[in-house]
């Protein structure tokens, strides 16, 4: 972890249990195929919490539509991933969010480029997407973009480490401009510092969105570094692949607790970074993640 990133306990006296509090407004990524796991959302997250629903593979929106439908029904809100490069064309992204709209009452969403190497349509990025003005025709009014806290060798290999950085301004921008609401959704990572550090640099750049931090629920050593080889995250997942050397420490779970209570208190007394939540990603399956949220909330 960078040495300089200062981690000040939080003090007020309002939050007696501060990681615990921070831990309570956490989101939750699911995919449609993990439906029959919804109730266990139900009785594990607050009432109107907000579920996003990512989009794996371009062949399964039917049942992203179908999760949304089923998360709405269930009373949380329910964010579905819109991967350009797995949208063909404007007709194709109006009717998969005028779906959204009619069959979830979907009015926020995730807006990425996608993990697929080429799109299989016109669209490669978000902002391509978002300049179409299908976005308020259905009547969204809160759109995500993505974050990249330890860059994305996809993108930087091809148009350098400053197009993450350009293309956040530029999507920062167009929100202002169209009177829509914003927020960034991060990759995962392990350690809050690389996040702290890149939180300041956006807010120097005039970028002040609520950043949601992607977190990895409990998994075992070999589960995480499994997916971080997948997601291309960056430096901070080193102490992940320096535990996977040690053959025995391969099963053993691995839990967020210093990382999530690091980000509370950059939450709680660091305000001007705007760091809004926990973004929880179910690496190691639903009961691991809800014993753990349960543990921390309860202090």
């Amino acid at each position: 972890m960078d040495t300089s990133v200062k981690f000040p306990p939080a003090t007020s006296a309002a939050v007696g249990n501060p990681l615990g509090a921070f831990a309570s407004k956490a989101t939750i990524e699911v995919t449609g195929k993990q439906i029959e796991k919804f109730p266990l959302l139900k009785e594990h997250m607050a009432a109107g919490a907000t579920v996003f629903i990512a989009l794996i593979e371009a062949q399964d929106l039917d049942a992203q539509i179908a999760a949304a439908a089923e998360l709405r029904r269930l009373g949380f809100e329910p964010v579905p991933h819109i991967p350009a490069r797995f949208v063909r064309d404007e007709a194709d992204l109006e009717a998969r969010l005028t779906a959204f709209r009619d069959k979830a009452g979907v009015t926020t969403v995730l807006a990425l480029g996608g993990g697929a190497p080429e799109p299989i349509g016109k669209f490669d990025s978000a902002i391509q997407m978002m300049n179409t003005g299908l976005f308020q025709k259905a009547g969204i009014t809160r759109i995500g973009i993505a974050g990249h806290p330890e860059g994305n060798p996809d993108i930087t290999k091809k148009l350098g480490e400053a197009a993450l950085m350009q293309a956040l301004t530029e999507k920062n921008a167009w929100l202002k401009a169209n009177g829509i609401g914003g927020f960034i959704a991060t990759q995962f990572l392990f350690e809050a510092g690389p996040l702290a550090l890149w939180a300041a640099s956006l807010r120097q750049a005039g970028i002040d969105l609520p950043i949601y931090v992607g977190v990895p629920g409990p998994a075992t050593i070999k589960t995480l570094v499994k997916y971080a080889a997948m997601c291309g995250v960056g430096n901070s997942a080193r102490f992940i692949r320096k535990q996977a050397l040690n053959i025995t420490k391969l099963l053993t779970v691995s839990e967020p607790t210093e990382f999530v209570d690091q980000l509370a208190k950059l939450h709680f007394d660091k305000p001007e970074l705007n760091i809004a939540a926990p973004h929880l990603y179910p690496f190691g399956g639903f009961d691991k993640l809800f014993d753990w949220k349960k543990r921390v909330q309860a202090g």
